[in-house]
């Protein structure tokens, strides 16, 4: 299926405590450039990512960014303090009867001992991180290429709409060709009969004139080869691989076919279908400037 190089995509999860989010964008590029946008403590993941999409993505300049929440504290484990809290709690219980007081010590009252507690911030298992980023980064990917296809397939058909119309010139060509030597063999016997009067003509003469003419005029092997290129413009758009460079080279050998033909033939008619054909052929040149 034909893709575009240029598409954007986003996943989102919120595995183990993590609120993660991860897009992709992409704009066209002669080959595969890949740059990421990472906190510094995910610096490790930017191959394992590039790796990834390097399996799915053939060209284009592709940014991809990774944004990593804690919203469960994760990475984060608290501790208690128990010979601090043992030390406040035997303190007090010293000084109860030496000044009648109430035992009425609970859990709410050790809340509030200072350094009772402790937050401790755990290592964090980067290959389970890992896992969760790679999950959000293949959502985001399905939507990257959905949105690649998507317009990858408007402008397959916007390029074959262009292909039958250049088609359908060719044929015009082709069967104005064998007109344009008439008419220049009827426009040379006019000519010889106004110069010479009543001189007889001479048939052959016109003939061979005309014949040579027509040598330097035919353009059968520009139209077949256009022919061709045009049968394989279409193969290729319904082919799975990438084949936008392939696309390109063909948009240049059917824009040398018609320069020749240009310059081959001296006619209004034919004329003004080379022009529109090179205005055509540029605008398939533009979108397959896009294709992957």
């Amino acid at each position: 299926m034909i893709k575009s190089m240029t598409g954007f995509g986003r996943g989102h999860k919120v595995l183990n405590g993590r609120d993660i989010t991860v897009e992709i964008r992409a704009v066209n590029h002669r080959y595969y450039e890949f740059s990421a946008r990472l906190p510094r403590s995910l610096g490790y993941v930017e191959d394992k990512l590039k790796s990834m999409l390097q399996g799915r993505i053939n060209r284009g300049k592709v940014e991809v960014s990774v944004l990593v929440c804690n919203v469960a504290a994760a990475d984060e484990k608290i501790t208690i303090n128990k010979e601090i809290v043992r030390d406040y709690v035997e303190a007090l219980r010293s000084v109860k009867d030496e000044f009648s007081l109430q035992d009425d010590l609970s859990l709410s009252n050790i809340l509030r001992i200072p350094d009772a507690f402790t937050v401790v911030k755990e290592e964090t298992d980067e290959e389970q991180l890992w896992e969760d980023i790679k999950s959000a980064a293949e959502e985001a990917l399905d939507h990257f290429i959905a949105m690649r296809e998507a317009e990858g397939e408007r402008m397959k058909q916007d390029v074959i709409s262009r292909l039958d119309r250049i088609e359908e010139w060719v044929g015009t060509v082709e069967q104005r060709s064998p007109m344009i030597v008439e008419e220049y063999r009827r426009k040379l016997y006019d000519k010889m009969c106004e110069v010479l009067e009543s001189t007889s003509i001479d048939e052959n003469r016109i003939l061979m004139e005309a014949g040579i003419f027509s040598e330097k005029t035919a353009v059968d092997e520009e139209t077949v080869r256009l022919r061709s290129h045009i049968a394989q413009f279409r193969t290729m758009l319904e082919s799975g691989e990438p084949v936008g460079r392939k696309l390109d080279f063909l948009v240049q050998e059917m824009n040398r076919e018609t320069n020749t033909i240009g310059s081959k033939v001296q006619d209004i008619e034919v004329t003004r279908i080379v022009v529109d054909q090179k205005s055509e052929i540029e605008k398939i040149r533009e979108q397959i400037q896009n294709i992957e």
